[in-house]
């Protein structure tokens, strides 16, 4: 989790509104989206579960999932081809599995004429274009990325329904009671506390393997020839979706996504 990142200056709620309003006008948007929305659900590019906590009373009837591909995601912390094409490949797959399973969708892409970059003016622009009732928002693992949500909430009056994310043993607040008093914060000690609350690789009290880390060991090196035995990596040969990304070239970020030669599959 990144719980320490900077929060970026957010733009005056004025600046965001009148942007939002301008281009709301000219963005179309799917002709399947209910007529009122109760929740507009938010899915960021690393939470693509189709059991994610935030779906778990979406209504087709009323309710629209909500993704946007943006640059500031890629910069904020500068990233590789492949992390960038591997992100975006898995929203679009994502995105065509939603539309699969009958829910609405709106979704912005990188590549779109008028994105306007970052997540907070792509959803203030979609919810100018829906009038949604709420916000619904699995908690991002990005402190910067929900602090940004949270005032696109307060700037347009509307309640973020935030939920756990199932996917993690813990949640922030048991970590923030386990921090409270302390004088020194040492993750080790967080690790042991979850693995006798999970019981994970303990028997009773005691860690399996009689000690609670093998860092040392894991410290030392291969040698000269390097690890032996190997298994070679798993490829899977780019679909026409990866390929349409890999094919990319977005103003600011690398001038294309293909990090490699992409019709051989390596």
């Amino acid at each position: 989790m990144r719980c320490c990142t900077a929060q970026a200056p957010a733009a005056p709620a004025r600046m965001l509104r009148s942007i939002s309003l301008r281009v709301a006008e000219q963005t179309p948007l799917p002709t399947t989206l209910p007529a009122k929305v109760r929740h507009l659900v938010i899915v960021l590019g690393d939470q693509l579960d189709a059991k994610s906590s935030a779906l778990q009373d979406f209504d087709a009837a009323q309710d629209v999932v909500w993704m946007a591909e943006v640059a500031e995601e890629s910069t904020h912390v500068w990233s590789g081809k492949q992390r960038i094409a591997v992100f975006l490949s898995a929203m679009r797959h994502y995105a065509e599995d939603v539309r699969a399973r009958g829910l609405a969708l709106v979704y912005a892409r990188i590549d779109e004429p008028g994105n306007l970059g970052t997540l907070s003016l792509e959803l203030s622009k979609t919810i100018t274009r829906l009038q949604p009732a709420a916000l619904v928002l699995t908690a991002p693992g990005d402190w910067r990325v929900l602090q940004s949500l949270r005032a696109v909430a307060k700037q347009h009056g509307l309640v973020l329904d935030l939920r756990d994310d199932t996917h993690f043993f813990t949640k922030v607040r048991e970590f923030s009671t386990h921090a409270n008093g302390r004088k020194q914060l040492r993750l080790e000690y967080w690790y042991r506390e979850l693995r006798h609350k999970h019981g994970i690789l303990v028997e009773g009290k005691t860690p399996l393997g009689g000690q609670w880390n093998f860092d040392a060991d894991n410290r030392e090196a291969f040698g000269k020839s390097g690890p032996q035995n190997v298994p070679p990596p798993t490829r899977f040969a780019p679909d026409s979706i990866t390929q349409e990304v890999l094919g990319l070239s977005i103003r600011g970020l690398p001038a294309t996504l293909v990090p490699y030669k992409a019709s051989a599959g390596q």
